[in-house]
Parts: structure tokens; sequence; C-alpha cells
């Protein structure tokens, strides 16, 4: 390193320095945004030892684990271990405070319910749920934890609301495993849908909403979309590109004269996209500040649904958006925000709105 490099280090260095004092009030206003908290714990304890256990985590302690925590605020060790690692204690109260500030804060009539099923990388098989599956942290099918999001977004900023751990079906049959990892006898498999159906049963009457989103691996259900509709609600849902469409605003082939008048022909998604005029693409720029580069190509058009044969009847959706977003000479998945005005009714009542996008992946529908 030379002299003059080593100087100017010395001097940026200098500048990374920050006086405790700078925190003291986001401390104080830390404190005050725990106390409803600290009041839906249901015992004493409980509501003693949560400020005790934020001040080490927030302390200038290197290790903070139970014990170091213990020692800083001046409680015994097995007190701060119990709370933290045995004690039982019902998190739901919490997650009902929760909700109750972010709908205060931040609730807008059309604000946006993201569910999204999240993944976290492991690298042992002990864990609770842990197993070979897909790992969107990893793009690839890795060995992880899934956990089920719903989050909150409106024009104001965004939060998270509720959560479920995704038990995989084998886990939750293997009773060694699960007397191994403690799992309660309540918790049983569910699918993610099912368990994003379940969060909106629970707080969609409380949380302001006018949409509700989610990525392919959710949108790819019909019965999850059948149940959205059954709700009265919005959604803007991913669907893979191979799904099979009928182009509801293409010229009807020509009529021979005998048998049933001939409809649009059934097609996937990507071959649509390919027909569409090249004019007719509105050219949006997104992910602004990060990427000039990215665009998004904007098309619609409404479209009828195939589904399976226990399906109950069809599903009539808006396709308000081709993406095409070109980083650094290659294709990605951007998604298109939802709009009320490019959406139409179907006739179960639901209504979706999306976008496909042509991605490393093939393509999705956001």
């Amino acid at each position: 390193m030379t002299p003059a490099w080593a100087l100017r280090q010395e001097e940026l260095l200098s500048d990374c320095i920050v006086s405790p004092d700078v925190f003291n009030h986001m401390v104080d206003r830390l404190c005050a945004f725990v106390v409803p908290y600290q009041h839906a714990l249901e015992t004493e304890a409980g509501q003693r030892n949560v400020p005790l256990y934020l001040a080490g985590l927030l302390s200038h302690l290197d290790r903070k684990n139970a014990e170091t925590i213990a020692a800083l605020v001046d409680v015994e060790r097995l007190v701060m271990q119990d709370f933290i690692g045995t004690a039982p204690w019902d998190h739901r109260p919490l997650v009902k405070v929760l909700v109750g500030e972010v709908v205060d804060r931040l609730g807008e009539p059309d604000g946006v319910i993201a569910f999204d099923p999240s993944s976290f990388p492991k690298r042992g098989t002990h864990s609770v749920g842990v197993k070979r599956q897909w790992c969107g942290h990893r793009g690839k099918v890795d060995n992880c934890q899934v956990g089920v999001y719903m989050g909150y977004v409106s024009r104001h900023d965004h939060a998270l609301l509720d959560f479920r751990f995704s038990l995989p079906e084998d886990w939750a049959r293997d009773e060694q495993k699960r007397q191994a990892c403690h799992v309660p006898e309540d918790v049983q498999y569910h699918t993610r849908p099912d368990q994003c159906l379940e969060m909106l049963d629970l707080w969609g009457e409380q949380v302001p909403h006018g949409w509700v989103t989610g990525d392919d691996e959710l949108g790819r259900h019909t019965r999850f979309r059948q149940q959205l509709r059954a709700r009265g609600e919005r959604y803007v849902l991913g669907v893979p590109c191979n799904t099979t469409i009928r182009d509801l605003e293409a010229p009807l082939p020509a009529y021979q004269g005998r048998g049933r008048p001939p409809k649009p022909p059934w097609q996937s998604v990507t071959a649509w996209r390919n027909t569409l005029d090249p004019d007719g693409w509105t050219r949006l720029t997104v992910r602004d500040g990060e990427d000039p580069t990215a665009t998004q190509m904007h098309g619609s058009t409404g479209v009828v649904g195939r589904h399976p044969a226990s399906a109950v009847g069809r599903e009539y959706v808006r396709v308000p958006g081709i993406v095409g977003c070109h980083r650094s000479g290659r294709s990605v998945s951007l998604p298109v925000l939802p709009h009320p005005d490019v959406c139409v009714r179907g006739r179960a009542g639901g209504t979706v709105a999306g976008g496909i996008g042509a991605g490393d992946q093939g393509g999705r529908l956001h």
C-alpha cells in the first residue's frame, strides 16, 4: 500500500466512526415501538424479558447469545435461555398487533396483499422441514427450508404481515423427525396455496386492499385462482409460459357452413406472444436507477384459459402486458404493476391482471 493511499484510507476510516449518541433516539423509539408487543405476551416473565433481550441485541457485544446478553443486562443465564429457547409462548397475538399497526400506518383502499413462498438454503438434514426442493434463493433444487409470507404494499411503504412454515408432506408423516424437532401435533401438512388462503381469510377483512399478487408457484394452481374469485378478490398471479390460452380478441377462423362456428385455436402463452404486432407494444422503463437499459414491452388482450377436467367452468382473464426486459444482452423476468383499467370480469366474478415475462426460465405471467 502506497503512503498516499494509506493516508487516504485513514481519513476514510475516521469518517466511518459514529458516536453511540447518534443512536440513542433510535433506541428510545424502538423501546416505544415494542410496548404493545410486550403487552400482547401472556406471561409477566415474557413481558419483562423483551426489552432486556432487545437491549442485548442492540448492544456492543461481539457474540450476542443468551449467556452474554444475560451478563450484560444482569439477569440469570437460565432466565434468558429459557425465554429464548424453551419458554412456551404464542406468537399469534404479536402478529395481531403487527397487522394492526401496519393497517394504521400504511393502509390504503388500493393496497396490495403480496404472497410469496421464500426459501432458506441449509447444509444439514436435521433442521425442521429441510429437504431437497425448489430453492428460489439459489434458482435450483437444493437443500432448504421454505416459508410462505404475506406482505402488504401501499403508496406509503411495504411491510410483512404474517407467515406460515411450509412443512413438507413427508416430514409431516415422519413421527421420528417430528419428535426430534419438537414439531407440535397441530402442525400438519398444508399446500402453500392453502396457507395463503388461510392468511387471507384471517386478515383480509382487516387489511384494506384492492389486489392480491403472487408468482407462478401460486398462479399455476387453478383451485387457488378459483378460491380468490370466490372471495371477490382481484389478483395478479404468475402462470408458466406453457399455459394454454384462447385469444378472445383474435379474428375467428372462416366458417365452412357446417357444424359449430369455429373458435380461436388453443395456443401456449409463448406462441401467442410471438403473434403480437411489435408496433402495438408500449415501451416502459423500469428499475429506474439500477439499470437504465431494463425496459418492458407492454401489450394486452383478453383470453380464456384451458383447465383440467376437474375445474369448474372457464376462467376469463385479461393479460395486460408482455414483458421483454433486457439487461446486459439477456432477457429477465420483471413484474408489471397491476392497474384496474386493464381487467375484465370473469363468469365467476373474478378479475385477473398480469403480464407475460420472457425470462431466463422461459417466461412468467406476473
